[in-house]
């Protein structure tokens, strides 16, 4: 059994995550367009393009993690060596160098390039670290909800401090005022990795050399089908959470007309968030994590179709839809993530070689793929709509913020519903492997 202290040092690891992956979720795109002065359409197509990169690097920084031999471990070393860059990066990506218009898209296309390349090496090796400090598959479901927790914490400090620090910090100046609010809170973030390198042991569940060649352990993964179904729901997953999360902001600054509660909307949401990945653990010791995770996704669909019917002037009901909404959707995150722990024990089950980063690696790249995906249809949506920043907005647009905000996220995730069906480890298959595996590696 892992102690409560380990399992909260892990857990900051993900609050410093969060507070990149909840700022570009949030309030990147609108940075984007509103400050910086690019255009929606550009945004969106840059998203994606980034996507390319990852689907090199990520696979080889999980491959480099497996490899990787030192007195601190396998992956824990990650979280010491990049921590400052990674701030220092974060800083860069949320600055405003007065540039020609094409000087200013190359200028987020780098940055924002270098922030994804930074991103991967240290939370690759990070998210990998989760499966090396247990093999208990109950435990594991502990961990990933003390982990979100604690990632959701990042998230509500994100939401809630981000708009007022601009202010405070930028005292008029907006620009100024998201790169010293980031910077304030990117060094908050490293120390916290800082935090959970030190509060983490990892534990070697191997039972033979999993490092390999790249060519079979690639061999080995593209074996593991339930990898693949995984892969394919963190497509669709990221790709409806960020486009109805990067759209919230749009949603009550022009829906429903409500600027000046930005920053409760989005912060309640957080909150939701919270109490979703905490209940996590109570709902999965009652049924399985697979049937579970499905009937997580129906429901969150159904809140988003409910609320493409509640009227501009309803901000309160619409706040409670977004809460309910963001508490189920969360409350299945800790389900997948101890799922791909389950896959590595799978893999390692089917084809001899465990190859733990790379499975990580590759469904982050995954949930990249769709959080490019989400924020780019929320780019080019905007733009199709007509959307011009800052203005008041026509009717056609009002109507596809709306629908971006609320049926097409229910459409993912009745697609995610869909490919789940596919996923076979329950909890009976996932105990009679982690067995079999604790019997190789005693050798009995």
């Amino acid at each position: 059994m892992l102690s409560v202290r380990e399992k909260i040092a892990y857990g900051l690891g993900d609050t410093a995550s969060n507070i990149v992956f909840q700022t570009v979720m949030l309030f990147l795109t609108f940075f984007y367009t509103d400050i910086f002065g690019i255009s929606a359409a550009y945004v969106g197509t840059m998203f994606l393009a980034v996507r390319i990169m990852d689907a090199v690097t990520d696979p080889l920084m999980g491959y480099l993690a497996d490899r990787t031999r030192s007195r601190f471990g396998r992956y824990r070393p990650y979280l010491l060596w990049f921590a400052f860059p990674f701030a220092a990066i974060s800083v860069l990506a949320f600055t405003t160098p007065d540039l020609s218009e094409s000087g200013k898209e190359w200028y987020a296309f780098a940055t924002y390039a270098l922030l994804m390349l930074a991103y991967t090496a240290i939370n690759i090796p990070y998210c990998a670290l989760g499966a090396a400090l247990t093999t208990n598959p109950a435990e594991r479901v502990s961990v990933q909800s003390y982990r979100f927790v604690f990632a959701m914490l990042g998230g509500v400090m994100v939401s809630a401090l981000t708009l007022p620090l601009v202010d405070f910090f930028g005292q008029g100046d907006k620009a100024k005022g998201y790169q010293l609010t980031i910077l304030a809170m990117s060094l908050v973030g490293a120390v916290m990795f800082l935090l959970c390198f030190a509060g983490t042991k990892e534990r070697d569940f191997s039972t033979d050399d999993s490092s390999g060649n790249l060519k079979a352990a690639t061999r080995a993964l593209w074996a593991n089908d339930q990898w693949r179904v995984l892969s394919a729901a963190a497509v669709f997953l990221l790709t409806g959470l960020v486009l109805k999360s990067t759209l919230a902001i749009y949603y009550v600054k022009y829906f429903l007309g409500r600027e000046d509660m930005i920053s409760v909307f989005v912060t309640s949401g957080v909150v939701g968030n919270i109490f979703g990945v905490a209940l996590a653990k109570k709902l999965a010791d009652k049924m399985c994590k697979v049937k579970a995770y499905i009937r997580l996704q129906l429901i969150a669909a159904a809140l988003c179709m409910a609320a493409w019917f509640i009227p501009a002037e309803q901000y309160s009901l619409a706040l409670v839809f977004y809460i309910a909404w963001n508490f189920t959707i969360n409350m299945g995150t800790p389900l997948l993530w101890a799922k791909m722990a389950d896959t590595v024990d799978y893999g390692q089950f089917k084809t001899g070689i465990r190859t733990t980063g790379l499975v990580y690696s590759s469904v982050i790249f995954f949930i990249k793929l769709g959080l490019a995906i989400g924020g780019a249809l929320a780019g080019w949506l905007l733009a199709a709509y007509g959307y011009r920043p800052d203005t008041a907005q026509s009717e056609q647009t009002l109507s596809g913020i709306l629908l971006c905000f609320t049926l097409y996220p229910a459409l993912a995730s009745i697609a995610v519903a869909f490919v789940m069906r596919h996923y076979t480890l329950d909890s009976q298959r996932v105990a009679e492997i982690s067995m079999s595996l604790q019997h190789k590696h005693s050798g009995t």
